[in-house]
């Protein structure tokens, strides 16, 4: 078996499940959502043992210590060999507080809200929403 020295950032968050594909890997990165050492990295930046991934993902700050490096998709129970996660347990709990959202009562029967009404609660949940 041949080590890996180094590996692209995009192919490893892809690789370790932290994106579902490669494209939104490459995406995060190019968005300045993904940083190694404090800075935002491009996808073709390559990863190595020991670095520090800080991956902004839907109101999470995931931190991630790089243990392997691998270039294939592994299955899920197998990830915790390649990184591990050094989140603090507040940013989890930042996190669920955005997913707490108000139920809006609507009438029995009244069926899906159109796209309209949808929008609407959008607006609605967004100026309810904590400022950072």
């Amino acid at each position: 078996m041949v080590e890996i020295v180094s590996v692209r950032i995009d192919k490893w968050l892809w690789a370790v499940r932290i994106f579902k594909t490669r494209s939104l890997a490459s995406a995060a990165c190019r968005q300045g959502r993904v940083r190694i050492c404090g800075l935002a990295v491009k996808p073709s930046r390559n990863v190595r043992p020991d670095d520090v991934v800080v991956v902004d993902q839907n109101h999470l700050a995931r931190t991630l210590k790089v243990l392997r490096l691998l270039d294939r998709r592994v299955g899920a129970r197998v990830v915790p060999e390649y990184l591990q996660d050094q989140t603090p347990p507040s940013e989890y709990e930042k996190a669920r507080q955005f997913n707490v959202r108000p139920r809006l009562l609507a009438p029995k029967g009244a069926g899906r809200p159109t796209k309209k009404n949808r929008r609407a609660i959008d607006r609605l949940y967004q100026s309810h929403l904590p400022s950072d």
